[in-house]
């Protein structure tokens, strides 16, 4: 067969002749032309598009208009339409990557703010609260008046903890403080505490991507778990597993961990119910001390007590004590609120910390017995390659046993080691938040414990003046002395002021969260009369309206001023 008529043609040379166009060798009767010719659609020759003629003012030129207008026939006889298209379009598909690579990653965000708190009666509270993201598992960014109820809130909480084991869910605090129910302190405390808590979910990385928050914030009526998952073991078999000793762990941090996060949640249980029974004792103390202002005012009945001067000492110091009672009764309420609420949540959520470090432990204790069925897999297929009478399906069944083994296995490798990548941080964070929460609650029950003391100080300090009017003499005022004072002075100087405690001599700070002027608001004045006690534990803005303690002069030289130097040296001359 002649194959002269193909290799002539566009496959051949192509400076001899092309089989499928005209040939393109110029002539003297066909003038040269720049415009290609389009070849018909069956060529192997990519299009080019023809060039423009002309440019605007100061554009640059394609690399195919220069080449086409440097020469209208390049070198080995093709004219310019012919030519390979340049490389164009992989850079432009570089130059996208890169661009793509660029552009920064969206940072999602969940945030939730506690609008309102609704108490009815004795009910579970509702709370509102508006929610805004940008996480597109949601219908919308804004959610506006969000309502769920308490045992939602911990509905949700448990969820989180079965489902996220990678994670430190911090405890639900209470629906209700130790400060009373339908209190200011208790709802300002509650909602506190409950935009916190939604602080720190809304804010964890891998909690605010749980399936169930979307559920809980989109739900119309009410909310309940729509995925229900449990812990890695639970009842018998989990106090089981706790009898053994620890799976051996790498990672030391963590395996230090639970024995101290152990300590903690038995530490603040026990400090938890000793300030319960501290508390309960107070308010024993506090009625006892009202019943005795109540029998010291009966004394002063004048069938009684025929002295007028006692028998109005005594009525004055029944009031007194019945102030007192009262007053250690809001300390007590007040121990109870920032120092016994905090032990008992801080020992709840030590021990929801206490239990995700054990579930760590399970999911260790999983992978070690994954490893060892992959190992007697294994040992069974090797059987199986050595035996002298090997079956189809006995070697089908030991390679499926294998891979599914090994799946198994590499499942739980790969949740060991990203659960406790996340623990180490959770716990690190855990330590911090914690160790915060205790001091500001230390430091808060220190200064209500210090200003309920002066308050308790000041108001025994009002009934001086009538202790030493019980006759010319001076009355208790002597202390056992032989000589009767030349000169006495009744209207004392009170010891606690807005300046401070006299008795300490050192300048109080105004630091923040303090407020040295509250005990002094909270007082009668020197002679002031109390309504059978009541007047002083109503609060501090009615007192602060009806009587204001006076501060203490540090210029006056008065020789019955209450201070350390006096008192140090009354006592050096007193005969007792």
């Amino acid at each position: 067969m002649d194959y002269s008529a193909i290799n002539s043609g566009g496959f051949g040379d192509p400076d001899e002749h092309d089989g499928f166009h005209r040939p393109i060798t110029p002539t003297e009767s066909a003038p040269i032309t720049t415009e290609p010719t389009s070849p018909p659609p069956f060529s192997p020759t990519p299009t080019t598009p023809p060039p423009f003629r002309e440019h605007a003012e100061g554009a640059p030129e394609s690399p195919e208009v220069s080449a086409s207008g440097a020469a209208s026939t390049p070198a080995g006889g093709r004219p310019a339409g012919y030519r390979p298209e340049p490389q164009v379009r992989s850079s432009s598909k570089q130059a996208g990557q890169q661009q793509q690579q660029q552009r920064p990653s969206v940072q999602y965000k969940l945030r939730a703010k506690v609008t309102g708190l609704e108490r009815t009666g004795r009910k579970d509270p509702i709370l509102r609260f508006d929610v805004h993201t940008n996480l597109p598992k949601f219908r919308t960014t804004q959610f506006r008046d969000v309502r769920r109820t308490h045992a939602e809130f911990v509905k949700l909480a448990n969820h989180l903890v079965s489902s996220n084991a990678e994670c430190f869910v911090p405890a639900v605090p209470p629906a209700s403080t130790s400060a009373g129910v339908g209190t200011e302190e208790d709802e300002a405390r509650t909602r506190a505490s409950m935009q916190r808590w939604l602080n720190y979910v809304c804010a964890n990385e891998v909690l605010m991507r749980d399936e169930e928050m979307v559920y809980f914030v989109e739900s119309d009526f009410g909310y309940s778990p729509v995925v229900r998952k449990s812990q890695p073991a639970t009842g018998v078999r989990r106090k089981m597993l706790k009898q053994f000793a620890p799976p051996p762990d790498d990672t030391i941090e963590l395996a230090d961990a639970r024995p101290i996060v152990k300590a903690f949640y038995l530490g603040t249980m026990e400090a938890g119910q000793k300030v319960d029974r501290v508390v309960k004792s107070r308010r024993g103390l506090a009625l006892a001390l009202s019943d005795l202002g109540v029998k010291m005012g009966t004394v002063s009945d004048p069938q009684i007590t025929t002295h007028n001067g006692l028998a109005f000492a005594f009525r004055k110091l029944g009031k007194t004590v019945q102030s007192v009672g009262d007053q250690a009764a809001a300390q007590a309420t007040a121990e109870a609120t920032t120092l016994g609420d905090p032990f008992n949540y801080h020992s709840s959520d030590a021990f929801i910390v206490k239990e995700t470090l054990t579930n760590r432990q399970i999911l260790m204790r999983d992978l070690i017995n994954a490893q060892a069925a992959t190992r007697t897999r294994l040992h069974s297929a090797d059987r199986l390659k050595v035996s002298s009478s090997v079956r189809s399906d006995k070697v089908d069944e030991a390679i499926q046993a294998l891979d599914e083994a090994r799946s198994h296995e590499t499942h739980l490798q790969a949740k060991v080691n990203r659960v406790t990548a996340n623990l180490l941080v959770e716990q690190r964070r855990w330590f911090h938040r914690t160790a915060n929460d205790l001091r500001a609650s230390i430091r808060d029950y220190t200064l209500r414990q210090i200003e309920a003391e002066r308050r308790i100080l000041a108001t025994l300090e009002n009934v001086r003046p009538d202790i030493r009017n019980i006759d010319s003499s001076g009355g208790l005022s002597r202390l056992g002395r032989e000589a009767t004072p030349a000169a006495r002075r009744t209207a004392l100087a009170a010891s606690q002021g807005p300046r401070g405690d006299a008795w300490s001599g050192v300048s109080r700070s105004m630091g923040p969260g303090i407020n040295r002027a509250s005990a002094a608001n909270m007082v009668l004045s020197a002679g002031t009369a109390t309504n059978g006690g009541v007047g002083v534990s109503g609060g501090t803005e009615e007192m602060g309206k009806s009587a204001v303690l006076k501060g203490v002069e540090e210029e006056a030289d008065d020789d019955d001023r209450v201070d350390a130097r006096n008192a140090a040296s009354r006592l050096a001359a007193s005969t007792f």
